[in-house]
């Protein structure tokens, strides 16, 4: 691999990181914000829910984009909104203005990753897979050390510094950026002096909208029942009104001869199907483990904060070694091997985690940290190599979208799961049955990975 190459991963790799290390870093800001605007934390927690929403929604948006109107410009623009939405939120006047802020930063961060994925597809033909372990090494590293980098953030500084930090990131992406990303290709389909009608049916302007109103009201409605622990009928009334928008949203996508997410086109191609589904069960896994066990270290173990999270950069540290090993194994084997070894890990870290007890010694945890950490560098590479591999070059934005929203539903799912399971107040009783079901979840992924095969490998016309 040449050395453009490699300024090119790293021009993309300071830009991808921004989406994880800011839905991981405000987490440790909670409390001071609660402090700060003088709110309860369901109302505060709503910081991180709607980053992970905006993120859901906005990622296939800008894979569309970047299909249409170049990969180079959305990544760049995706700075320029990053760096504004850092900038601006420390000087809110009130929450509902940092809220709003704060889902500015997740469309800016989401066009970094759904741009940056294509720029790697179509720009680097050789090693994808070590190339996509670099990569996996910023958004991974970052989203491991974020509760860290919080933590001492707001200890030495305030809440504000969680967003400031960003901007040396952002700048430097952009500089790179700027002169390593290859000028794109201008698509046949956008001219100049096209009329605003036009342009609309080029983006699918209806089933944007229609996509938005759906999964809003069910996201809403679902995460509703997990801050208030309880449904009622106005919640089950949002979700089946998102139900119903998204069920309309799939005719008109079908019928439709623009769709942003084309279905039709989807269909021919189910291993992309399949690889976001996959992603979407093994983020429900990893993120319920990330969020569920710091709440075990600190609740029922009572150990600070700091050290909790010097405990959990074990998994950070584990999954950035891992990256590399995986990228090169995944370009000799091809990616099943190593999602089957990471399912593997998987289950045997979900049952350990089953037998731990108040008393358990803090090395059981680090080895179950450990082993997560490896089945996430093998799963974030190998998922990734999969969807190149079947994914058509046409079609490579709206497919690294909605791979990016795989992610972020994983999340969202893990977050509704503790929820349900842990009820009111977090339990070491509660925290076992997460175990059980986690291994459960772990174990049928090791069974679908030894009957999948090899995702056919998309020939470029």
């Amino acid at each position: 691999m040449n050395a453009r190459n490699w300024w090119l991963m790293i021009s993309v790799g300071l830009g991808m990181l921004l989406n994880p290390l800011n839905s991981s870093m405000v987490a440790v800001a909670i409390p001071r914000l609660q402090h700060e605007f003088q709110l309860d934390f369901t109302v505060v927690s709503w910081i991180i829910f709607t980053f992970y929403i905006a993120s859901a929604i906005s990622n296939p948006v800008v894979g569309k984009a970047s299909d249409l109107f170049g990969r180079r410009n959305i990544f760049l623009a995706g700075l320029i909104v990053a760096f504004t939405a850092s900038l601006s939120a420390p000087l809110s006047p009130n929450f509902g203005w940092l809220l709003v802020l704060r889902i500015v930063q997740s469309i800016g961060t989401s066009m970094t990753i759904s741009a940056g994925m294509a720029i790697m597809r179509i720009h680097i033909k050789e090693k994808q897979a070590t190339a996509l372990s670099v990569v996996t090494i910023f958004q991974s590293g970052a989203a491991a050390i974020g509760p860290f980098i919080g933590g001492v953030l707001i200890h030495w500084w305030d809440w504000p510094a969680i967003f400031f930090v960003n901007i040396p990131f952002v700048a430097a992406s952009f500089l790179f950026s700027w002169r390593m990303i290859p000028k794109d290709e201008t698509s046949p389909t956008v001219v100049s002096g096209i009329s605003f009608r036009k342009w609309l049916d080029l983006i699918d302007a209806p089933g944007i909208l229609l996509f938005t109103a759906g999964l809003v009201p069910l996201l809403v409605g679902l995460l509703s029942v997990k801050s208030s622990g309880h449904v009622s009928l106005a919640y089950v009334v949002v979700g089946l009104t998102g139900l119903v928008l998204l069920g309309a949203f799939v005719r008109h996508e079908i019928k439709t001869s623009s769709p942003f997410i084309p279905l039709r086109t989807l269909a021919k191609y189910p291993a992309i199907t399949w690889v976001n589904v996959q992603f979407m069960v093994v983020n429900l896994l990893f993120y319920a483990l990330f969020f569920g066990i710091p709440s075990y270290l600190q609740t029922v173990r009572h150990i600070s904060e700091f050290h909790t999270g010097v405990l959990m950069l074990s998994l950070g540290v584990c999954s950035l070694v891992a990256s590399p090993l995986a990228g090169r194994w995944i370009d000799k084997s091809g990616p099943r091997p190593a999602l089957l070894v990471s399912a593997i890990l998987m289950t045997l870290g979900s049952v350990w985690i089953v037998t731990w007890n108040q008393t358990s010694p803090l090395i059981s945890v680090c080895l179950a940290l450990a082993a997560f950490g490896i089945s996430n560098g093998l799963n974030n590479v190998g998922m990734q190599a999969a969807l190149f591999k079947s994914s058509p070059k046409e079609i490579i934005g709206v497919a690294s979208g909605l791979f990016s929203t795989s992610r972020n539903l994983g999340a969202i799912l893990s977050s509704l799961l503790i929820g349900i399971v842990m009820g009111g107040e977090f339990s070491f009783g509660g925290f076992q049955v997460l175990g059980i079901i986690l291994t459960a979840v772990a174990f049928s992924l090791v069974f679908m990975n030894r009957r999948r095969q090899e995702p056919r490998q998309w020939q470029e016309p």
